[in-house]
């Protein structure tokens, strides 16, 4: 029983800060009532501080994390996206369910400190490493539930259609072998992880990208997933290489191409969408599908920078995501966002929309993170709204850089100039998770963390 009936000194409805709001939680971990300008009940749970709701991390490849920070040294005359892809196959050719578990409870209890409360898992690692589908043929997306139950996170599982190495390789690499999934694959794992019925889980399918996906198998998938109503992601346009090489395959840009020949809709989310020309941005806007941004990640791996404000003017549902796992908290990937921007056109507050938010950059760009990570989730009500899950992030009022600020500029502060553990407590379906700012099971999580990767990075 998740029941909860909460007060806050503030908490953000309906896009602004709200004084003195009463929050009832039902049984079934879902907001009942949220009511501002209310006095506190005796048998509520005054929360320490100010009150946001939790954002999705729409993106995420939990074993990565175990190879965060490992690569950020050169030791040839060129380093780039395609090199950091070889050197993670490493990881990825090696890693056990069990190691899995452990790394992805790790990755999830740093998120919920990072203020997410739902993550999307782009998973394509699903079999043994010689390529043979394990026993449990779902057992590496067992382990990836399995850690999302030990850390308390919610989870959307993308199991991914991965069939080529490129639009001219007809064939896996042998480093890409544990990968392999045709559109049967993705439907059987995605039905496996709905057939559990657990609370706060729930599955879409994905698609790696076009180069590693046939377009018979693309349209195979779209028809087979014509009546769910759950998300469908792809990796697209995220480097020039793949631009030029869709180009001389198809004739068209990849963007162009997808939007073309496949029925987008709003349940489709494009992951990075970085090298986008103004007319696929408008066709993606026409189409209702959503965009996916890993700023962290995208500057990590020099990948570049998307053209924000046509984004934004076309009126495009915008999620964020951590990807690679070297920027796990929200905050981090706003502050990237508009940073990128200024660095490019020398301008400030990019992202701003005077008069809406009082020209707040911040609120803005959490407003449309909040909303297109609901959808990109597959969640129908997402935020501090009644019938929403009933999550819910306390800021610190006394943490790192937001100390004795106004009200008014808590979020503001929070993005471009918070630091430390801002989250004092975060809240998942009614349940407290993290309390002064430690996650509940971080020992226990930490330990094991700590056993996997000794055995994944034992020398020999």
């Amino acid at each position: 029983m998740n029941a909860a009936l909460l007060w806050a000194p503030r908490a953000w409805l309906a896009g602004r800060w709200q004084d003195a709001v009463l929050l009832r939680a039902d049984a079934a971990g879902h907001w009942a009532e949220l009511r501002a300008g209310s006095a506190a009940p005796p048998q509520a749970t005054v929360l320490p501080g100010p009150v946001l709701p939790g954002l999705v991390d729409a993106h995420s490849h939990a074993f990565q994390r175990a190879f965060a920070g490992l690569a950020e040294r050169r030791t040839a005359g060129h380093d780039d996206f395609w090199s950091w892809r070889d050197r993670m196959y490493g990881v990825a050719a090696r890693i056990t369910p069990a190691q899995l578990r452990a790394v992805a409870a790790q990755l999830y209890a740093e998120l919920l400190g990072g203020g997410y409360t739902q993550v999307c898992e782009f998973h394509y690692l699903h079999h043994d490493d010689t390529g043979a589908p394990y026993g449990e043929p779902w057992a590496m997306s067992r382990a990836l539930v399995d850690a999302a139950r030990d850390a308390g996170i919610g989870l959307t599982l993308l199991p991914v259609l991965y069939e080529r190495a490129g639009f001219a390789q007809p064939q896996l690499r042998a480093e890409q072998r544990r990968f392999a999934a045709d559109v049967d694959t993705v439907l059987a794992l995605r039905d496996a992880v709905r057939g559990l019925r657990l609370p706060q889980v729930d599955a879409g399918v994905a698609v790696h990208s076009l180069r590693a996906a046939a377009p018979a198998s693309l349209r195979r998938l779209a028809a087979c997933v014509a009546d769910d109503a759950a998300p469908v992601h792809i990796h697209i346009a995220e480097q020039t290489a793949e631009v030029d090489d869709c180009r001389a395959a198809t004739g068209a840009r990849p963007i162009e191409w997808l939007a073309r020949e496949l029925p987008l809709d709003a349940r489709w989310q494009l992951v990075h969408a970085t090298h986008a020309e103004p007319a696929e941005i408008d066709a993606v806007a026409r189409s209702g599908a959503g965009v996916v941004l890993c700023p962290s990640t995208e500057a990590n791996l020099g990948d570049g920078l998307p053209d924000l404000p046509r984004w934004l003017a076309a009126g495009v549902p915008l999620a964020i995501g951590s990807d690679s796992q070297v920027g796990r908290a929200w905050p981090e990937e706003l502050r990237w966002l508009e940073y990128g921007q200024r660095l490019l056109h020398r301008r400030r507050n990019v992202a701003a929309d005077p008069p809406r938010f009082e020209g707040a950059t911040a609120a803005r760009l959490f407003e449309l993170a909040l909303a297109g990570g609901g959808a990109a989730a597959g969640q129908a009500r997402w935020g501090l709204q009644v019938g929403a899950r009933a999550d819910l992030l306390v800021l610190d009022a006394r943490g790192a850089g937001l100390q004795g600020l106004p009200a008014a500029n808590l979020l503001d502060a929070l993005v471009f100039a918070g630091g430390g553990t801002p989250f004092a407590e975060v809240w998942v379906a009614g349940r407290r998770v993290v309390a002064a700012g430690a996650h509940g099971r971080r020992d226990a999580i930490a330990q094991a963390h700590a056993g996997a990767m000794a055995a994944l990075w034992a020398p020999g």
